[in-house]
């Protein structure tokens, strides 16, 4: 069998340039030892991608079959047999030689079905059955079926966004995953549904093309969000758990609610992303690229655009609340990212898993380690938990009795560490409704209506703390600047500090918390009856834990 000698040189023209190659043979008739064929895929790493180069060497010895090299996990280790029965019930033959795969850089390790396609049309590039040079400038990702269809993948978003910044332009992928490519700009998109399609898209005989136009896709996905389905006029009484929960959303604070069952304390948590400022496009995109790499896109825009509300079960893991795994995914407090992590029945929870909470809450990120890679994940929550406050639920009830002796109640309450609910800005109290207002019908407030307040006080944050996000996150040298205090609010304050034995943490929470308050308010300073408010929501740190 005659060898011939194939070489391959790639030169960028400009930084943002398609890469172009020139190939020297002396034709490409029968099987050459070493002939070699490159295509491209997409890994993720966290919630990013990085192009990979798909190598494919023919190698003519007795053992067929494909052999991949590179760091490629199990799932793609049984791609092996999707690929090549994808190739044979298309029509195109299978390489009756050794099948040599390499997917660079060797040194990253890559999970998924998603290589599947670049895989198949690089075996075919390399048996000569396609051109090999028509493969250099495009991206292909997508799942194989054994009947040559291409499937959906997780990951096409940040996929797509690091094939545009790599300087790659064309991307082929699966058709389902269309909309959500589509939001990123600057990018000719090849949607196909088999790999006959996929093999047409490269021969240059036609196919679908689409240029992406991802404000266009934001601005059109915006126009067609549903509104919530739960709003506040729903709620009966309840006013000041209301006036905490809108509190709570202009500075992004975290919430912890405390009352009998049946008090309603689900059905407030469950309203708290309607009352809060709509996604900006960043935060629409950052979402939605934590959902596209866990699978969970599944309306026909896939783009996210309404808050996260994540309500994970108190038997979740800590490896589910904090994300993990063999190939680290993202946890309940990513996914609840931009927007809310209801954490119901907090005592609940077993201690180890609401103590992984203490780091996220502060750093706004969650940074996972396992053998396979470090990743960190954006995890920008708030946290509202309830609780009641004794095993049976009535402790301080007016209407009806608590039968807990108090050995029981310091041991139910325990479960909830003190540097734990420092981090939880504001504590109300649920009562359980009276009848007369289980009763009324009159109209109460809607969403829409507290919204407006909370989107004002949102924008003179914006405006005093610039990228540094709501007064939840204010670093402590904004905090002096922006709550400095009379003697009367420092007197206030201080007595409060003593009196209910509050640490730093907690004393600098109150500040902020106050400072919200004013905004509310469109006041410029923080007044007497703003810092007063703030206390007020530090009380059940003594009156529940400390007694």
């Amino acid at each position: 069998m005659a060898d011939t000698s194939t070489a391959v040189h790639y030169a960028f023209v400009s930084a943002s340039a398609f890469p172009v190659v020139s190939l020297d043979h002396d034709g490409f008739s029968g099987i050459k030892s070493g002939m070699l064929a490159i295509g491209h895929a997409a890994a993720l790493r966290g919630i990013d991608a990085i192009v990979v180069r798909v190598e494919v060497v023919g190698v003519p010895v007795a053992d067929a079959g494909i052999h991949i090299v590179g760091l490629a996990d199990r799932s793609i280790q049984e791609s092996k047999e999707r690929v090549n029965a994808a190739i044979r019930t298309s029509g195109f033959l299978f390489p009756t030689y050794k099948v040599v795969a390499n997917l660079a850089p060797a040194d990253l390790r890559k999970a998924g079905a998603m290589f599947d396609l670049a895989l198949a049309l690089t075996i075919l590039a390399m048996d000569q059955q396609i051109d090999a040079r028509r493969l250099i400038d495009i991206v292909c990702l997508g799942e194989l079926a054994l009947d040559g269809s291409v499937k959906s993948v997780p990951g096409v978003l940040p996929s797509a966004i690091g094939v545009r910044h790599a300087g790659y332009r064309r991307l082929m992928l699966p058709a389902e995953n269309l909309p959500e490519a589509s939001l990123v700009d600057g990018l000719i998109l090849h949607p196909v549904r088999t790999l006959q399609q996929a093999v047409d898209v490269v021969l240059g005989r036609g196919g679908p093309t689409v240029s992406s136009g991802g404000q266009q896709s934001f601005a059109t996905a915006l126009e067609e969000a549903l509104p919530y389905a739960e709003d506040f006029e729903d709620v009966r009484g309840q006013a000041r758990a209301k006036r905490a929960m809108e509190i709570a959303a202009a500075g992004g604070h975290n919430l912890l609610m405390v009352g009998a069952p049946g008090s309603g304390k689900t059905m407030l948590a469950r309203r708290m992303p309607s009352i809060l400022p709509s996604l900006t496009r960043e935060e629409a995109l950052e979402v939605t690229k934590l959902f596209s790499v866990s699978g969970l896109l599944r309306h026909a825009s896939r783009l996210v655009t309404a808050r996260p509300f994540r309500s994970p079960h108190h038997t979740v893991s800590a490896n589910a609340l904090i994300g993990g795994g063999s190939v680290p995914r993202p946890g309940e407090v990513s996914l609840a990212n931009c927007g809310v992590l209801f954490l119901d029945e907090l005592p609940e929870f077993p201690r180890g898993v609401l103590e992984v909470l203490r780091q996220p809450l502060e750093d706004g990120t969650v940074t996972v380690s396992r053998m396979a890679g470090t990743v960190t994940y954006p995890a920008k929550f708030m946290l509202v938990a309830s609780l009641n406050p004794c095993p049976c639920g009535y402790n301080g009830d007016r209407l009806r009795g608590c039968t807990c002796s108090p050995h029981a109640i310091r041991k139910y309450l325990s479960k909830v560490s003190g540097p734990l609910l420092d981090r939880i800005d504001l504590h109300v109290d649920v009562p359980r409704l009276p009848y007369e207002d289980m009763a009324n019908r009159a109209a109460s407030e809607r969403s829409s209506m507290v919204r407006a307040r909370v989107e004002a006080a949102r924008e003179l944050q914006r405006l005093r703390l610039g990228g540094e996000g709501c007064n939840a996150a204010m670093p402590v040298k904004s905090l002096k600047e922006a709550c400095q205090l009379d003697d009367a609010c420092r007197h206030l304050l201080g007595g409060a500090v003593a009196r209910l034995h509050l640490s730093a943490r907690a004393h600098d929470r109150i500040l902020r918390v106050s400072r919200t308050i004013a905004d509310l308010a469109a006041s410029e300073r923080v007044l007497t009856e703003h810092l007063a408010e703030a206390v007020g929501y530090r009380s059940l740190d003594w009156s529940l834990w400390a007694t």
